[in-house]
C-alpha cells in the first residue's frame, strides 16, 4: 500500500511518514532543547521550509529534461518529487545559522533532526504499512476497447505497458492523460487507459472534446483492475516490462520525471 484513500482523497503513505517524523521532530525538540517559544516556532517553521524547497530543487536538478519541458511542473508540490537527502542538508543548513550562537543547542537540534529523518528514511525502505506489488505479472483479464474489441491485457507481454485506472470524475486522472498519451507515441511503449465503472459515451466524449488517443483505451464497468491490482482509489498506475513482470506502481497523480524515470530505466527502445 502507497496511499490511503479518505473518501474520495488519496494520502501518499510516504507522506504520512513524513508528517509523523516532523511532529516527533517538533515534540522532541520543544521538549529537549531549551529554546524559547517564539525561537523555537521561529526554527522549526523554517526548517520545515527548507527541507521542502531543498528536497524540491534537488529533485528538479536531477530531472532537469522533464522539468525544462514543463517548468511549471515544478510547483505542483502535490505530485511526486522530493529528494530527502538534498532536503536533510537544507534543514541542516538553516539549523546552523539560525542557532548559530547556541552551540549545544544547535548540536542537539542537529542530532534530533538527522534522527528523525533517518526514521523518516527507514520507514519509507520498509514500509511497515505495506508494500509490494498486489500482482506479479499482467492481469489475464480480457476488457473491451471502446470500438469493441477484446484485448486480453496478457498479450501485451513483449512491449513496456503502462496500466492507468481513471475516470472522468477524478481530476488528478484527467490532469495525466495528456502525459500518458505522449507516453504512448513512444517506440514500444504501450499505455492502457482502462476506464473504470462508467459508460461508454461519457469516456468516448471526454477524450474525443480532449483530442486524446489511445491504443488500447478500455472499458472496465465492473472495476474488476480495480480489485485485482488492489487499488485504494484513482488514479492508479503500474508498469509492467516486456516479460510482462510488474515492475513500479503509483496511486496518486503521475508527474512527467517520474513517468520519465520509470521508463528510462526499464524500457528499452528496439
Amino acid at each position: 500500500m502507497d496511499a490511503i484513500a479518505l473518501g474520495p482523497v488519496l494520502i501518499s503513505v510516504p507522506r504520512l511518514y513524513a508528517l509523523g517524523a516532523a511532529l516527533l521532530l517538533l515534540a522532541l525538540s520543544a521538549w529537549l532543547l531549551g529554546l524559547p517559544r517564539g525561537e523555537h516556532a521561529r526554527w522549526f517553521n523554517g526548517l520545515v521550509l527548507s527541507w521542502l524547497v531543498g528536497a524540491r530543487t534537488g529533485h528538479v536538478l536531477l530531472h532537469l529534461d522533464a522539468y525544462a519541458a514543463a517548468p511549471l511542473d515544478i510547483l505542483k508540490l502535490w505530485q511526486p518529487g522530493f529528494h530527502g537527502l538534498w532536503g536533510l542538508l537544507a534543514a541542516l543548513l538553516w539549523t546552523g545559522w539560525t542557532l548559530r550562537q547556541h552551540l549545544l543547542r544547535l548540536i542537539g537540534a542537529m542530532a534530533l533532526t538527522v534522527g528523525t529523518a533517518s526514521l523518516w528514511l527507514v520507514l519509507v525502505t520498509l514500509v511497515p504499512l505495506g508494500g509490494g506489488m498486489p500482482v506479479g505479472e499482467l492481469p489475464d483479464l480480457t476488457l473491451e476497447t471502446l470500438d469493441g474489441e477484446a484485448i486480453n491485457l496478457r498479450e501485451l507481454q513483449g512491449e513496456t505497458v503502462v496500466l492507468n485506472l481513471w475516470a472522468t470524475w477524478c481530476p488528478p486522472c484527467l490532469r495525466e492523460l495528456p502525459l500518458l498519451a505522449e507516453a504512448d507515441a513512444r517506440e514500444g511503449v504501450s499505455v492502457v487507459v482502462a476506464n473504470q465503472g462508467e459508460e461508454l459515451l461519457q469516456v468516448l466524449r471526454y477524450l474525443d472534446d480532449q483530442g486524446l488517443a489511445f491504443r488500447y483505451p478500455l472499458l472496465d464497468p465492473r472495476q474488476e483492475l480495480m480489485v485485482l491490482l488492489e487499488a485504494p482509489g484513482l488514479p492508479t498506475t503500474l508498469l509492467f516490462d516486456t516479460s510482462g513482470r510488474a515492475v513500479e506502481r503509483h496511486v496518486g497523480e503521475l508527474s512527467r520525471a517520474q513517468l520519465g524515470a520509470w521508463l528510462d530505466r526499464h524500457h528499452a527502445a528496439p
